[in-house]
C-alpha cells in the first residue's frame, strides 16, 4: 500500500543562502519550474515533475543498485533532508504509482513510500553551487550518497541540470530502453524499474530494522531474506 499526498512537506532553505527572490528566479528561469507565492520558496508539484519520497537509507540503497546496473539514474534529480530522500519523476507518475505497485506485487505491503503529485507543493532546496549548512564553500558537483546538509536542511544530492533540459532526466513509464544524450546510463531509468528497486530497498530496510528490534528485545535474531 502506498500513500498519495498533496500537502507540502517542509524542505526549507536555511539562512546564509541566496534570497528568496534569487532562489525563485533560478527555478523559474533556469529550469522553467513554477513556484507559488510566499516564503519559503515552494515548487508546484505535478506541473513539471512529481515526487517519490522515502527514507534516506532506502533511497541511497536504491540509487546504488541502479548505479550498478550500467549507471542508470545518474542524471536523476534527487533531494535530501530530514532523513528523507525525494526522487523527482515525470509529471503524472504519482497517479500511476498505486497501480504500478499492484502490478509489481508490492501492493499488499505497507511501504514507507509517499507519492506527491498534482496540487502538491515541495519546499525548494537551495540551488546548487552555494554553501549550505556546514559546507565551507560553493559546490556545483553532486554530493556523495552518504552525505547531506545539516539536520533539517534540504540539499540537492543530485541537482537538476538546466543545460540538458530539466525534464529530460525524469523517469517515466515510456523511458524503458532510452539513451541519454551522453550515452548509455546517462538517461533516466524507466519508472517500472525505479519503483521496483525503491520498493525492494524500502522493504529490506524495514526487515533489517525489525530484525534489529527483535534482537534487542529477546536476544534472538529474526531470519529474513
Amino acid at each position: 500500500m502506498v500513500r498519495t499526498v498533496t500537502p507540502a512537506v517542509p524542505f526549507p532553505c536555511r539562512p546564509l543562502t541566496p534570497s528568496d527572490d534569487e532562489v525563485r528566479l533560478w527555478y523559474e528561469n533556469a529550469l522553467g519550474w513554477p513556484t507559488v507565492p510566499g516564503a519559503p520558496v515552494r515548487l508546484a508539484v505535478g506541473v513539471r515533475f512529481d515526487v517519490l519520497e522515502m527514507p534516506a537509507e532506502a533511497g541511497r540503497a536504491a540509487l546504488e543498485r541502479l548505479g550498478r546496473s550500467g549507471g542508470l539514474g545518474r542524471g536523476l534529480p534527487v533531494a535530501l533532508g530530514d532523513s528523507r530522500m525525494r526522487l523527482l519523476v515525470a509529471a503524472g507518475s504519482a497517479e500511476e504509482l498505486p497501480g504500478l505497485l499492484e502490478w509489481l506485487d508490492w501492493g499488499a505491503l505497507e511501504l514507507d513510500l509517499v507519492a506527491i503529485g498534482a496540487g502538491g507543493l515541495m519546499d525548494a532546496p537551495c540551488p546548487p553551487g552555494v554553501a549550505v549548512g556546514g559546507d565551507t564553500g560553493p559546490t556545483t558537483r553532486p554530493l556523495p550518497l552518504d552525505r547531506g546538509g545539516s539536520q533539517g536542511a534540504a540539499v540537492w544530492l543530485r541537482p537538476p541540470d538546466p543545460g540538458r533540459g530539466a525534464g529530460a532526466s525524469l523517469p517515466t513509464l515510456s523511458a524503458m530502453g532510452t539513451r541519454g544524450v551522453r550515452g548509455d546510463g546517462d538517461g533516466p531509468p524507466d519508472l517500472v524499474r525505479l519503483v521496483n528497486t525503491v520498493a525492494t530497498q524500502i522493504h529490506r530496510v524495514r526487515l533489517r530494522r525489525a530484525g534489529a528490534a527483535a534482537v534487542q528485545t529477546d536476544g534472538q535474531p529474526l531470519a529474513f531474506s
